[in-house]
């Protein structure tokens, strides 16, 4: 199992994945926006999302959780 969380303070821009859909190292589970740049959050590992915690328009701090990978 995998949290992925929240590297930096962001807004989240687009929501890629729902939970139930498997995922490779690397494919893109949300896109950011921090300081005006559009940032990708990828899966480290493969499976499934179990948890998706975001929605789009939501603030991130340093830290939240993302999601959760099984």
């Amino acid at each position: 199992m995998a949290d992925v969380r929240a590297e930096m303070p962001a807004s989240v821009f687009k929501v890629v994945v729902a939970e139930g859909d498997r995922v490779d190292v690397n494919d893109t589970l949300i896109i950011v926006e921090s300081m005006k740049m559009e940032i990708p959050v990828c899966a480290e590992e493969p499976g499934v999302v179990t948890r998706l915690k975001v929605a789009e328009g939501d603030t991130l701090k340093e830290g939240d959780l993302i999601a959760v990978i099984e």
